[in-house]
């Protein structure tokens, strides 16, 4: 047997590769018969039965190995599979490997703001010149046809003309800008829309186990293997693919309620299903 610690931790495991190969002689059935119901190479179903642990991975992945065997076979493992204490799987740790100095944020930045300067100026100035060539010094005076004067605003135009008038008449009438009526009607103020939530998700973890989850892009969102009492969320709009390894030790909860992973569930105990944008799930087509 190896002496990595991982594998130690398979010790009391033992004698179960002995009672599986029992089993399938009995049950007349061949190392291929079995490695082909459990999706499994041939070379695995012969190390479980020679309990070579170190040639299978992680211990996680051969005692749900194992079971899936048993379960195959009717043969209970339970006792011998409860004496087997799985070593502590410690998820791998992402370490960030590039790193820009403050001063060069900050220049990048002043440079995208100068840019920007400068583009609003070209735009800006022909069009003030060309405003300004137009209309000479006296802006127009311009009015919505929307808008209709109320009564008594009209009423009080109406007086103050008829003091001024005579002022008015004493002295030469100014030169008026132009009273341009705008075609434009008044902005509204757009409704805005209201957010809707997208049903989450949540795994808890009673065993350990590990998860591959993928984005609607094809990117990994978390890959990781993951121990038993842990947690783990996303958005629904965060995933678009997720497979789960010892996923009868996997509870799923989706929107509020639980969602039973045993439709998508193939014989090594690996969930693999796809999540639509409205967090719907479906089993993976092949």
């Amino acid at each position: 047997m190896s002496n990595d610690p991982g594998m130690n931790a398979l010790e009391g495991a033992m004698g179960c590769g002995e009672q599986l190969r029992q089993a399938r002689e009995a049950a007349g059935l061949s190392l291929a018969d079995v490695a082909g119901r459990l999706h499994m190479p041939v070379q695995v179903v012969a190390a479980l039965e020679q309990e070579q642990w170190e040639r299978l991975g992680a211990p996680v992945f051969v005692r749900g190995q194992l079971r899936s065997y048993a379960r195959l076979l009717g043969v209970d493992l339970g006792g011998l599979l409860q004496q087997a204490r799985i070593a502590p799987v410690e998820p791998p740790r992402l370490v960030s490997h590039t790193h820009t100095p403050r001063v060069r944020r900050v220049a990048e930045s002043l440079g995208r703001r100068a840019v920007y300067v400068v583009i609003t100026a070209v735009l800006a100035v022909p069009v003030w010149y060309a405003f300004q060539s137009k209309f000479g010094d006296v802006p127009p005076s311009t009015a919505s046809l929307d808008v209709v004067p109320d009564a008594a605003s009209v009423a009080a135009a109406q007086q103050a003309g008829g003091a001024a008038a005579a002022e008015a008449a004493a002295r030469p009438a100014p030169e008026r800008a132009p009273y341009i009526a705008s075609m434009a009607p008044l902005a509204r103020q757009a409704a805005e829309p209201q957010a809707t939530a997208s049903p989450g998700m949540t795994l808890d973890f009673r065993g350990d186990s590990w998860v591959e989850v993928s984005a609607p892009d094809g990117s990994i969102v978390e890959k990781a293997l993951i121990r038993a009492g842990e947690k783990r969320s996303y958005a629904a709009g965060q995933v678009a693919r997720m497979k789960v390894g010892n996923a009868s030790e996997v509870d799923f909860h989706q929107g509020g309620g639980s969602v039973d992973l045993a439709p998508y569930t193939s014989g090594n105990n690996v969930a693999r299903f796809t999540v639509s944008s409205d967090g719907s799930v479906a089993p993976v087509s092949h």
